[in-house]
């Protein structure tokens, strides 16, 4: 096995941005079903692909963001809803970096895209899988009632928004910025 990593500069940050800021414009009227449909597209194109297996486990990882935002029970709204689906609406986009139909590097720029996404969105990503482990205990021992789910649920949104907060204001004091910064 080899390893190969790279890193991206400021400059290749700020094309990402660029990009899902262009996405983002483009995409606010339209109907969320339909990003969430390109989105698994994606997902059942690179599993059927022989795609490398860094890029295929990268995409992978959006079936996270589509749970989070299909979930009844976690009943993502509001700006959280749309943080996921800006996110979401990268991959639904056919005019990308690198097209998809280039073998073996289609999927590259996708790929880092979800690494970028992933990282931005990880206290939503970290409290989604609590509220789904906790919902797993919970029915596994028959006491998941509506309104334990509820409470936790509420819990878990708080914390993730108080964590986010955080570090948006962190990466002001610091004049920083997050790498794909969705907010």
């Amino acid at each position: 096995m080899m390893k190969i990593s790279f890193e991206l500069s400021d400059k290749d940050l700020r094309y990402f941005r660029q990009v899902l800021a262009k996405v983002r414009k483009g995409r606010n009227s339209e109907n969320e079903d339909v990003i969430l449909g390109e989105a698994k597209a994606l997902l059942i194109e690179v599993k059927n692909t022989d795609a490398p297996q860094f890029i295929r486990s990268r995409i992978a990882q959006l079936s996270k963001l589509i749970s989070m935002v299909e979930d009844k029970d976690w009943r993502l709204e509001g700006e959280d809803r749309k943080r996921v689906l800006n996110a979401l609406a990268y991959f639904a986009d056919p005019d990308d970096l690198i097209p998809d139909r280039v073998p073996g590097l289609g999927y590259l720029d996708d790929a880092i895209m979800v690494e970028l996404v992933v990282q931005d969105l990880k206290h939503e990503i970290e409290a989604f899988e609590a509220f789904v482990a906790f919902r797993k205990v919970k029915r596994k021992a028959r006491d998941a009632s509506p309104e334990r789910l509820e409470k936790r649920r509420a819990s878990l949104q708080g914390r993730m928004r108080r964590r986010r907060r955080g570090d948006r204001e962190r990466h002001s004091r610091t004049r920083g910025r997050s790498p794909i910064s969705l907010w």
